[in-house]
């Protein structure tokens, strides 16, 4: 028989765009937060969420001086970035699972403190070793927080108030992705800091953000008679990072058609078909397969992908193109993403707003979509002479696709799931989506890697000097070269740098089809879908969840 509480969470008053709908007094729905309420929650939210982005963008600048004080070696170096990449990407469908299981409050503090043991691990490490589990480790904590942000956020509030603040994680977002690297460089030539602090500033952070939603996160906890399904998880999880590992590593450090990549292709394969074996016959599975018979969930996850390969896989060598074909300083680069971060912070913002205000939100999907492509093609067209103020507007134009497409994405997602998937099917789109960055990454980056090398030797040959691959394949500092052999490395990179964006391209029009094939449906103002919320006349026994429901009452 169900046992129900008959305590529900204090009403102050409903936030604005659901004050017309009927709140039912029972456990099962949660009563709407104040806006107010909301943002005291958020202030903990965000400081996790732009402290996990942080922890991924701070290490860049400071890679070089890790190396050469660990003695590591160029494998290091990569898998220093990797390590975190891939523990985040597998484990992001399992915290979205859970979140549907059991506690949210716990799951993200947890997540919180698996990122800073990972982030104090990491600073203290005394080998390049240690260092990589360490970051291992913390991508486990980071994909915690990625997926458990979301997953609050659209269990305080409804879709109809979601998009503003999805407006403020995109902004979070963007505002990590620029400071990351300048707060890097800066700590690393600050004497008495040095690169450790690169992970120890995490530590600070992530306590305020675990105090604040401590104090202020206070869910209805709804406890469901479920079995996690764990072999499900490993074997996604082993399945994942194996794919992960031969797109990183390929081409690097052996070619993509050899007996490493076939043995790791055919085992990332065979894990998969075992992984879709078993979610289709237990009985909670970690990804519910039929979520993609949801037509806006399946074309989601592919313009996830299409746009995570796309974006991600292209613009996160837009530094080397600033660095080596333009001349210009670490932190000038760094610099000059404020372009594209400026339009994603605005689109972000803006269109969060607007579509809280009226509901609609598709169009503004559209445009993000049309944007994003638009700026991608312009970015195709640059070159070593290409003014730098024509670069940056292009950035900006990609921004503001990126700011419209990427979180709107998720809350179409969210409005046409039930509560109780909302974890699985809100992790579905931020695990494809960092799949598809992953891949792009690795793919495109190996495509740079040949087509500099190709036009490096081929333009050094023209000039009468003898190149090595080894030595094409060398980044070089281009301050050091003489001015004709100069020419030929910045150009060689700057045309390799337009190749990838006009490769990304087709990528980004399948995300913009799927988009503009998703239905538009009104984004409800309430938590729970209408199918959910129990009748005043339904008895007990026909309760939505099958157990007994409790909400917390204090901070934990």
């Amino acid at each position: 028989m169900l046992r129900r509480s008959t305590s529900v969470p204090e009403i102050d008053a409903p936030v604005a765009g659901s004050a017309a709908v009927p709140v039912s007094p029972t456990p099962d729905v949660a009563a709407p937060m104040t806006h107010r309420q909301v943002l005291k929650v958020l202030v903990g939210l965000l400081s996790a969420m732009f402290v996990a982005m942080l922890s991924s963008t701070i290490v860049s600048n400071a890679l070089p001086r890790i190396v050469a004080d660990l003695e590591g070696t160029e494998s290091g170096f990569t898998w220093v970035v990797i390590a975190t990449m891939i523990t985040m990407t597998a484990s992001t469908p399992l915290w979205g699972k859970l979140a549907d299981l059991f506690d949210q409050k716990l799951l993200i503090q947890i997540s919180l403190a698996i990122f800073m043991l990972g982030s104090l691990a990491a600073g203290l490490a005394p080998t390049m070793g240690t260092l990589i589990g360490a970051r291992a480790f913390q991508g486990l904590g980071v994909g915690g927080l990625t997926a458990l942000v979301q997953v609050v956020i659209a269990t305080m509030v409804s879709p109809r108030e979601r998009g503003r603040y999805s407006g403020y994680i995109g902004a979070v977002f963007a505002l990590a992705t620029v400071s990351g690297p300048l707060i890097g460089g800066l700590i690393v030539d600050t004497p008495f800091l040095g690169w450790r602090w690169c992970f120890f500033i995490g530590v600070p952070i992530g306590l305020v953000a675990f105090i604040v939603l401590t104090r202020t996160l206070h869910l209805t906890h709804v406890r469901r008679e479920a079995k996690v399904d764990y072999l499900g998880a490993i074997l996604m999880a082993a399945a994942v990072s194996l794919l992960l590992a031969w797109v990183s590593l390929a081409g690097h450090d052996f070619d993509w058609i050899s007996r490493e990549s076939g043995l790791m292709v055919g085992g990332g394969i065979l894990l998969l078909a075992a992984t879709v074996f078993v979610e289709t016959r237990v009985e909670d599975p970690i990804v519910p397969l039929r979520l993609f018979a949801d037509r806006t969930t399946a074309l989601a996850t592919v313009a996830s992908i299409m746009i995570g390969l796309a974006m991600f896989g292209s613009t996160v060598y837009l530094s080397q193109y600033f660095q080596i074909a333009r001349g210009l300083s670490p932190t000038r680069a760094g610099l000059m993403s404020v372009f594209m971060v400026g339009g994603l912070m605005i689109s972000s913002l803006v269109t969060g707003q607007i579509i809280s205000r009226t509901g609609v939100w598709k169009r503004y999907l559209v445009a993000g979509g049309v944007l994003t492509t638009l700026g991608m093609g312009l970015l195709s067209f640059i070159d070593a002479g290409t003014p730098l103020v024509l670069v940056g507007l292009s950035m900006s134009v990609l921004g503001l696709g990126m700011g419209a497409t990427m979180q709107n994405l998720v809350l179409a997602v969210q409005n046409s799931a039930p509560l109780r998937d909302m974890g699985a099917v809100s992790s579905l789109v931020a695990f494809f989506r960092s799949m598809g960055g992953s891949v792009g990454i690795a793919v495109l980056g190996a495509i740079l890697g040949h087509r500099v090398a190709d036009d490096v030797t081929s333009g050094l040959s023209e000039l009468g000097v003898p190149v090595s691959d080894g030595q094409a394949r060398t980044i070089p500092d281009p301050s050091t070269l003489e001015g004709p052999v100069r020419a030929v490395i910045e150009g060689a990179y700057a045309d390799a740098s337009a190749h990838l964006f006009l490769i990304a391209v087709p990528f980004l029009l399948v995300a913009l089809v799927c988009i503009l094939l998703i239905k538009e449906v009104p984004l409800r103002t309430t938590v729970h879908r209408a199918d959910e919320v129990p009748t005043p006349d339904a008895a007990p026994d026909t309760a939505p969840d099958t157990a007994s429901a409790e909400p917390e009452g204090a901070a934990r």
